[in-house]
C-alpha cells in the first residue's frame, strides 16, 4: 500500500459523493481543476516533511537515549579509599595508571564483605594468616570468593613513616590483598579507622554483610558463609559475639574509658571487637554519616555497639564467632580474652589450632 494511502479510503459507504483513489472510474468526464490540485499536492509535500523530520527527530533521540544508558547501573571513584586488588585489574583493563585517580570500578556484588584490620607492626600475623586461611595469592584469593561469596582483603591506613609506607608498598605489590584507607594508622584512633572502613567497604562492594575482623583470629570462611546466607526477619541485624561488662575508669588500665561517665558503671550490650557483622542497611547509614557526627569512644567495640543502641537493629549473639578451641562449628577462633593480641596460636606445629581444625 502506498504511504499515505489511507488518507483517501476514510469515506463511508454513506458518502458516495466523497473522493476515493479506489473508486470506480466514473462514466463522466470531470475537468481537473488545477488550483485545487496544486493546494493539495503541496499539503501532501508539507506533511512529509515534517513527518520526515520527526522521525529522524526520534531516531536521533532514541541513539542518544541508548548510549547513555550503555554500562553498568552504579560506578563509582575510589576516592580516600583503595582496593590494591580491584585498582591493579581495573588499571589492566582500562588503562588506569594503578593509583586512586583516574581508574572506574563497579561494585562487586558479594554475600559478604571481611575486612581484616591489621596495622604495620603486625607483617608476622599477615603472614601466619596467609599462610592458613586467608590465600596467599589474587588468584586463590578470588577463588575463595566465587567459593563462598566472600571476599577478603587486608584493611590498613596510612603512615608518616616513608620507611613503613615503603614496606607496605611493596608486600602490597606482591599479594594486592589490601584496602587502604585515607586515615592515620594508629592504635588510640582505632574507632575513626572502623568508621573509615565501613565507609570505604560500602563504597567498593556491594554486599549483604560487611565483616570486620582483626589479624589475630582463625577463621572458617565457608562457615562464616554459611551464617550469614541463613534468612533474617530483621534488615538490620547486629552479628556476633555479644557481652557486657563494668565500665574502666582508671586510666592506669588497658582498657580506660575516658567518657565512662556518660555510660554508667556498665557497658550495654554489644560484640566483642576481634569479630562482628553489619548488615548492609546498617552499614549504609554509617556511610552515610557525616565525618565527625558520631561519637567515638576510647574503644573500638563499644563505639560500634553505641551506634547500634542509636538504631533499631537486632543483636544476633553467635558464640560460634568466639570459641576458644577448634570444633566442627566454629567460625572464628581466638581466645578470650588471652587470644586478643596472640599470635601463637597460628604456630606451625601439631598442636596449633589450624592443624585441628574440622
Amino acid at each position: 500500500m502506498p504511504l499515505f494511502s489511507h488518507r483517501f479510503t476514510t469515506a463511508s459507504s454513506s458518502s458516495p459523493a466523497s473522493p476515493s483513489y479506489y473508486n470506480k472510474p466514473s462514466s463522466k468526464t470531470h475537468k481537473p481543476n488545477s488550483s485545487s490540485s496544486s493546494y493539495t499536492s503541496s499539503r501532501i509535500h508539507v506533511a512529509i516533511i515534517f513527518f520526515s523530520l520527526v522521525s529522524v527527530f526520534i531516531g536521533v533521540a532514541g541513539t542518544i537515549f541508548a548510549l547513555s544508558s550503555t554500562g553498568p547501573a552504579s560506578v563509582y571513584r575510589c576516592g580516600g579509599s583503595k582496593d590494591t586488588s580491584r585498582v591493579v585489574s581495573a588499571s589492566r583493563k582500562l588503562g588506569g595508571d594503578g593509583g586512586n585517580n583516574g581508574v572506574v570500578v563497579e561494585r562487586r556484588k558479594l554475600l559478604g564483605f571481611v575486612g581484616i584490620q591489621t596495622g604495620f607492626d603486625s607483617g608476622d600475623r599477615r603472614t601466619a594468616l596467609r599462610s592458613t586461611w586467608f590465600p596467599s595469592d589474587p588468584d586463590s584469593l578470588l577463588r575463595l570468593e566465587q567459593a563462598t561469596g566472600l571476599a577478603f582483603r587486608f584493611v590498613i591506613g596510612k603512615s608518616k613513616d616513608a620507611k613503613k609506607m615503603a614496606e607496605l608498598e611493596k608486600e602490597i605489590k606482591e599479594y594486592r590483598d589490601f584496602v587502604l584507607l585515607d586515615t592515620e594508622e594508629e592504635y588510640i584512633r582505632l574507632p575513626y579507622k572502623t568508621l573509615a572502613f565501613f565507609k570505604a567497604a560500602f563504597k567498593l562492594f556491594e554486599a549483604d554483610y560487611y565483616v570486620k575482623a582483626d589479624d589475630d583470629i582463625y577463621l572458617r570462611p565457608d562457615r562464616l558463609a554459611t551464617l550469614l546466607a541463613n534468612e533474617r526477619l530483621h534488615s538490620q541485624t547486629y552479628i556476633g559475639c555479644m557481652k557486657k561488662g563494668p565500665v574502666i575508669t582508671d586510666p592506669k588500665l588497658k582498657w580506660y574509658e575516658k567518657q565512662g561517665n556518660l555510660i554508667g558503671n556498665e557497658y550495654f550490650l554489644h560484640a566483642y571487637g576481634p569479630i562482628y557483622v553489619l548488615s548492609a542497611e546498617i552499614v549504609a547509614s554509617l556511610a552515610a554519616a557525616r565525618n565527625g557526627s558520631l561519637r567515638m569512644f576510647n574503644n573500638e567495640d563499644v563505639t560500634i555497639g553505641s551506634w547500634m543502641l542509636a538504631m533499631d537493629v537486632h543483636h544476633e549473639d553467635n558464640r560460634a564467632l568466639c570459641d576458644p578451641h577448634c570444633s566442627p562449628k566454629s567460625i572464628a577462633v581466638w581466645d578470650i580474652p588471652k587470644c586478643s593480641g596472640n599470635i601463637n596460636m597460628f604456630s606451625h606445629n601439631s598442636n596449633s589450632s589450624h592443624t585441628r581444625i574440622n
